[in-house]
């Protein structure tokens, strides 16, 4: 299995990661040309080398109206989601790369619109709707479909502290949308002050990662440097490594649970919807028989061991339990990854799951019951026409 390990340990941002993908090709230069056929008015592509603290990699560079677009040019270029959505259109791209694209300024505007406290119809993109940032996403988007990893995994996100100028003044970082785009991504500031990871690049991870964490076994047969344009104590890129992995082994999981007879379903219901807000993989209720014949509901959390005290907390706060129980197991997984699929009814997400000589797939569902709605009809028969066309 062909697999892609970010190294984001100086964060993300759209640049390092376009550039840390194109040192990964072996024609960068052809790869350049590509970006550049596909017709974003008034940009051009380019790369240069760059050294950081003895470590040479690739730093990419958009260029618009012939100049570098900077932050200092930020307020001059908002966009709202219905032109980006029209310059989306207009791009040389094959229609499941423009799919991708939008799918990634859908999460930039939902963040958007959750910090704003407006609706996403009515948002201004300040960052995100530069032209430079329309064109690291693109070039993500086409990036990795040539270079085609049957997986991608991250590392946890190194995000800085401080403060950082934006359209909006001054914001802790990471920036308020950084920070909504993070969830469920395993984060930490370090030790150096400063924004490392940007709205773009964090829209771009919580899109194309399957799964985040130490990098897994494998035998490497390129490995890419994208340079950001700072200078810090440390080396300011992104390490991209391809190469091919070893089947899944087993990881350690722990697993959280609770008996409970004196809550409402909708209120069980409710702790389990604030769960897996919080990053829970999976939870699930187990009808039980407690003491005297009293029925019960046993609410059970899957976890990495080191989440499990964050969880147990969690557990307390939205439960009336008294007590958590705690049980450590092995378990092996199937790689993951989420593709766009093209069907009669529109681009729908593709959830992939490959390893130990199996492949299996499956429509996302929420994209199943959008078109179900719209044609008026049932689920299943949404499913049957949709998987019926990619045979």
């Amino acid at each position: 299995m062909k697999l892609l390990y970010l190294d984001c340990g100086m964060g993300a941002a759209g640049d390092m990661l376009t550039a840390a993908l194109l040192d990964l090709l072996p024609d960068p230069a052809a790869a350049v040309d590509r970006l550049n056929a596909m017709g974003i008015p008034d940009v051009v592509f380019r790369t240069e080398r760059a050294v950081q603290h003895g470590i040479a990699g690739r730093r990419c560079i958009v260029e618009v109206h012939g100049e570098e677009e900077t932050h200092a040019h930020h307020g001059h270029h908002h966009r709202t989601p219905a032109q980006i959505d029209a310059l989306i259109d207009n791009l040389a791209l094959p229609p499941e790369i423009r799919a991708q694209v939008r799918q990634v300024y859908a999460r930039l505007a939902q963040a958007e619109s959750a910090v704003h406290g407006v609706p996403v119809t009515e948002i201004h993109f300040h960052e995100v709707g530069t032209l430079d940032a329309v064109a690291d996403i693109a070039a993500v988007c086409l990036l990795l479909q040539a270079l085609a990893p049957d997986a991608v995994v991250a590392s946890p996100v190194r995000v800085g502290f401080g403060t950082v100028q934006c359209a909006h003044g001054t914001l802790p970082v990471p920036a308020p949308a950084t920070a909504a785009l993070l969830r469920g991504i395993p984060i930490y500031a370090g030790d150096i002050e400063g924004e490392l990871c940007t709205p773009t690049g964090a829209a771009l991870l919580q899109q194309f990662a399957a799964r985040f964490g130490r990098q897994p076994e494998m035998i490497p047969s390129a490995v890419g440097y994208g340079m950001g344009k700072k200078e810090f104590s440390a080396p300011n890129c992104v390490r991209a490594w391809l190469g091919e992995a070893a089947e899944t082994p087993a990881e350690d999981v722990t697993t959280l649970a609770c008996n409970l007879d004196d809550m409402t379903p909708e209120a069980i219901a409710f702790a389990a919807q604030q769960l897996l807000a919080a990053g829970a993989p999976d939870v699930w209720t187990v009808p039980i028989g407690m003491k005297k014949s009293r029925p019960g509901t046993q609410l059970c959390l899957l976890c990495r061991p080191e989440e499990a005290a964050r969880f147990a907390a969690l557990i307390f706060r939205y439960t009336t339990t008294l007590g958590v129980r705690v049980q450590t197991q092995q378990r092996y997984t199937l790689a993951r990854r989420e593709e766009t699929a093209e069907t009669p009814f529109g681009p729908m997400r593709r959830k992939v799951a490959e390893g130990f000589g199996v492949t299996r797939g499956k429509l996302e569902y929420e994209d199943l019951a959008r078109a179900a709605a719209d044609e008026d009809c049932a689920l299943f028969e949404i499913r049957r026409a949709a998987e019926d066309a990619q045979r």
